[in-house]
């Protein structure tokens, strides 16, 4: 992984900790409430959250699993995490710290790994990708939940550019074909898959990265100069608001 990379990344979050706790997009959502209803199946399996971020997915996983790793390469979060998991009565719950490339736990170790709005953050999806199949146990369960790319390269273009203004560390939003490749070439199938949108209130959303006044102006800019076919796509509003596509998928 790029040290430089690796390095952005813990500027961009770790500072940044406390805020996505209490974000109102990271702490709710139906995806959360789709991934109890996907695990509440399996009481004794141990979990991996990469890229917990704050901690969300793995709170909303913590009491319907035997054991929950929250992994993340920001030392605030897993900070935040540990405190927060301490507040709501996980016992269950440890952080371990380091990128999503490089995982440092042993072949075959976990039941389910999860993963939300992280992945577009990764430097080496693919290595990432690799690490996730070894340490899965035989007929372990990926699950992944992201913002995605539409697909058509003029929107695509368009949200990619808006997402690295906001947030240098931002690497790629991937469309659902390109998540059903990559995943079917790393051995892995599909066997659920939702879309969904995702509304971002404007002001919050550059709050959350502490994005400066004039990257702010920058992608204002760009919002009133888009065609009617991205301002219709994203829905963007008057505010700057707008509407992101998701993916949630499970493979197996």
């Amino acid at each position: 992984m790029s040290n430089h990379h690796e390095a952005l990344v813990q500027s961009q979050f770790s500072s940044q900790a406390a805020a996505y706790l209490q974000s109102s997009v990271h702490a709710q959502g139906v995806d959360l409430r789709r991934l109890s209803e996907w695990i509440a199946d399996d009481t004794a399996a141990t979990l991996l959250d990469v890229g917990c971020g704050a901690g969300h997915a793995s709170f909303t996983a913590a009491p319907l699993v035997a054991k929950v790793t929250a992994y993340d390469l920001s030392e605030g979060m897993l900070a935040v995490v540990a405190q927060e998991a301490e507040k709501r009565g996980f016992g269950n719950i440890t952080c371990t710290q380091g990128p999503a490339e490089v995982l440092p736990f042993a072949d075959h170790s976990f039941d389910i790994v999860i993963s939300r709005y992280s992945a577009h953050h990764w430097h080496d999806i693919q290595a990432a990708l690799m690490e996730i199949r070894r340490v899965l146990k035989p007929g372990g369960r990926f699950i992944m939940m992201d913002i995605a790319s539409p697909g058509k390269a003029m929107l695509d273009v368009w949200l990619q550019t808006v997402e690295m203004l906001r947030d240098p560390s931002h690497i790629h939003n991937y469309s659902q074909g390109q998540w059903l490749a990559m995943v079917n070439n790393r051995g892995m199938i599909v066997e659920k898959l939702v879309s969904d949108k995702l509304p971002l209130e404007f002001s919050s959303w550059v709050a959350r990265m502490k994005t400066p006044e004039n990257i702010v102006e920058a992608i204002r800019y760009l919002q009133n100069k888009v065609s009617d076919e991205v301002r219709a796509h994203f829905a963007i509003a008057e505010d700057g608001s707008f509407v992101s596509d998701t993916i949630m998928f499970q493979a197996r």
